[in-house]
Parts: structure tokens; sequence; C-alpha cells
């Protein structure tokens, strides 16, 4: 089942929707939440965990999900796994996507226990302006208050929300998450059982976007920017498979301070929005990537849907119209020059093999397309690193497929063994002060 849907993911892609939200520029009240910092230095943090927004719904043929239909006096709990340390903390919330003011009136963060439980004793009330609750205007985002809660580099946390009785109206969220949420009628926030929440549970994540950490010195953030490969779409749910999550583990073996943080959503183009599969890469790569706190390095894996799913017919999504490769390295120029203004250095990693993959992908045109933009990639010079993830994973016998090991079974996003593969490539292109 979820072979198919990630199939759909990377062939539905679209051109930008008439429903597509305006971001505001509500101003803060005191019952809104103030502006979230974002950027830089971030005053001392850095984000060790997050998620790329994209606008609410359910592409046809995926499992259902709940940003269509929001929440009314519901708490929803989400476990994630940090990836540097600190002696603070604070969570991110996004409103970016949402059709109104999101209000919640209470949200907790604590130790991760078996499923839906928390581990007793670690329960701690987040708090906004000093106040339990927030209203999250539309189009922004909001963070809460520093927190005392010393975590470790891959410990699990989970951020329990509950909104407010009259309702959410869709909300903005991140599709495929790859690790369970769980929702439950009433305030549940300081639960620690887990059984409120036996009713339901999804993939996704909803309104939260990030956690940060401060109190412990890091040597920055690395945040890997893609589509459904950079997503995990092919890994082992619930196992923090993903590249950025092999790569983390990598960096915390090797005693490195830099973080990672995932900017991938499943089905993103480069150079056109989409409905179903968010902002196209050079309108998001700012608030995905650049705005995060403590940013210091970007890894940029996209343009395979470009390619793939350019011309392809609708499959619910809308359509996004043929590419060729002056187009796609003109939009990984956008890139580069983004991530240089800002003083951040810019990895790029090749277009990895797709032969066999299904929808159209696989023809000797697209194929000649991605070897082109590789070779850009490869030789030119812009990006200040090269991560040969095409080289890597390509099968020796046949180049234009994934090797068997690496191949999912889709034809195109790499197993477990095959996210490993790209953590290792990835790393030596890193720069940290432990190399």
């Amino acid at each position: 089942m979820r072979l198919a849907l990630r199939h759909i993911s990377l062939a539905s892609v679209a051109a930008v929707t008439t429903t597509a939200l305006a971001l505001t520029s509500t101003p803060a009240t005191a019952a809104t939440a103030a502006p979230a910092p974002h950027g830089g230095s971030g005053g001392g943090w850095t984000a060790a965990w997050g998620v790329a927004h994209q606008y609410p719904g359910t592409p046809e043929g995926w499992p259902p999900n709940w940003s269509s239909d929001g929440f009314a006096d519901e708490s929803v709990r989400q476990t994630l796994r940090v990836s540097s340390a600190g002696s603070q903390v604070r969570v991110r919330l996004s409103n970016r996507y949402g059709t109104k003011p999101l209000v919640i009136t209470g949200a907790t963060v604590g130790r991760t226990g078996e499923g839906a439980a928390l581990r007793p004793g670690t329960v701690r009330t987040l708090r906004f302006q000093g106040g339990r609750g927030l209203t999250v205007p539309t189009g922004k985002d909001a963070v809460s208050d520093a927190l005392a809660l010393p975590v470790r580099p891959l410990e699990r946390l989970t951020v329990t929300l509950h909104f407010a009785p009259g309702g959410t109206g869709p909300v903005s969220y991140h599709a495929d998450g790859l690790t369970t949420s769980y929702r439950a009628v009433g305030d549940r926030t300081r639960d620690t059982s887990g059984r409120p929440f036996a009713g339901g549970t999804s993939y996704a994540y909803y309104a939260l976007s990030g956690v940060e950490v401060a109190g412990s010195r890091t040597d920055g953030t690395v945040v890997t920017f893609g589509d459904s490969i950079t997503d995990g779409a092919g890994s082992t749910p619930d196992a923090d498979n993903r590249y950025p999550d092999q790569l983390a583990e990598r960096l915390t073996a090797a005693r490195s301070r830099l973080s990672v943080v995932n900017s991938g959503i499943s089905g993103n183009l480069l150079l056109s929005d989409s409905s179903c599969f968010g902002e196209k890469g050079i309108a998001r790569f700012r608030h995905d990537v650049l705005d995060r706190p403590g940013v210091r390095t970007a890894v940029v894996l996209i343009g395979i849907n470009d390619i793939g799913g350019g011309g392809q017919p609708d499959f619910g999504c809308g359509t996004a119209p043929e590419v060729t490769a002056r187009s796609v390295v003109d939009g990984h120029k956008r890139l580069i020059r983004m991530a240089k203004e800002r003083g951040v250095r810019i990895v790029g990693a090749t277009l990895t093999p797709f032969k066999g993959a299904p929808y159209g992908y696989d023809t000797e045109a697209k194929q000649k397309l991605r070897k082109e933009v590789n070779h850009w990639i490869r030789t030119s010079g812009a990006y200040d690193a090269v991560a040969d993830l095409d080289r890597a994973l390509r099968d020796p016998a046949d180049p234009d497929r994934l090797l068997p090991a690496y191949d999912s079974g889709d034809r195109i996003h790499p197993s477990d063994a095959g996210m490993d593969v790209m953590a290792r490539t990835v790393r030596p292109q890193l720069v940290d002060d432990d190399r």
C-alpha cells in the first residue's frame, strides 16, 4: 500500500493552486503569539529537529490524514528525535498553511515511552509569552518560551498539543512523517499512560514544525532539502532510518556537534508549486532551510520530480510543465545564490537513478535530462561541495538503475541500506570543528 502511495507522490505534480493560502501579516495581540524568530545564529538556539509544512489535504489514493478536518477539543501527541544536545528546549509551531488563526489551549513536552505513553515524571508544560495557550495567526509560525529540559543527541521527545473546542479548520502539516502520531478527545496533554490515545493514529505531523535547543555548544545545523527521497520514503516507518536520521547518527558517533534537520517533502518539485506536495523548492528554500536557527550547511537533492513528473497527466494534484536541463540547473543556481547571500555553505547531491520507476518517469529523454543535470552538479563548481549519490547508489552493471541491495522495491526510493549509503556519502562533504 505505501509503495503505491509513494509512486503517486512522485508522479502527482501540480501548478500553483488557486486555493493556495496567502501568507498574512496579522499583528500580534495579547492573545496572539509573537512572531517566531528565525535564521542565522538564532540568538544561541540551534534547530535540532524539524519538518517542512505543506497545504492541508489528502491526495487521492493516499491514506486519510487529519489535516483537512483539523481538530476540535482534541489532543494530538507527536513523537520526534532530536539530533543535538541542549539544556533548554523550545518548540516551534506553524500555521503557515492554515485557513484561520490556530488556537492552542495547552501544550506539553516529555520523554517518550512506549507507543503514545510518556515516561512518568518527565512531562513539562510549554508556555508562550508566559501563558499556557496561544493563537498563531494564519500564515505565521510561533515559538514557545525556553524550557529547562536537558536533552541528549538522538533522544526521543513527545509533544502534545490541545486544540480549542471551536475547531481549527484545515491545519498546516507535514504529510509523510513516517512516525506515528496519536489523537484523543479532550485535554490529554499531561496524560502519561497513553491509553486515551488508542482511538486514532496517523503518519503525519500537525502544526508542530521544529524543536530547538540551547545551552550546549554546537557547530550549527545541517538542513537536508529535497523531495520524498530526503523525506525518507522507502525507509522503515517508526525506525528513524531516513538518510538525514542516519547522518545524525554518524555525526553523533564521531562526536561532532552538528545537528541535522530534515526539510524534505514527498512529491516536492524544484520549479512548480503543488496543492498536494507543497510550495516549489525555489520558493520554500528560504523559510524551510535558511531561516532555521543555527543553519550552517544545506544539502540539496531535488529535481527528480520536475524531470520525471513534468508533462504527466493530472493524478489529482494538477499538472507541471516539462522541464529542460537548463531550467533545472537555473533552479539550482537560485538556491545557491540564496544560500551564499546568507553565508550558508551549500552541498549539491546528484540525482539518483530511477530506471524502472512507474508513472512515466523512466524514459530515454528523462534519463538524458537527469544525466545532464548531474554533469553540471559534478563539474560546474557552483556548489561548495558535491555528494555524488548517483554513483553511490547505482548498479555498476546498469548505471541508470538503483543497485538492488539499495532499492526499497519501487525502483526509485532507497531502502534502509540505501539511506545509510546516502548518509555515508554526504558525511565527508560536511565541515565541522571535529574534522
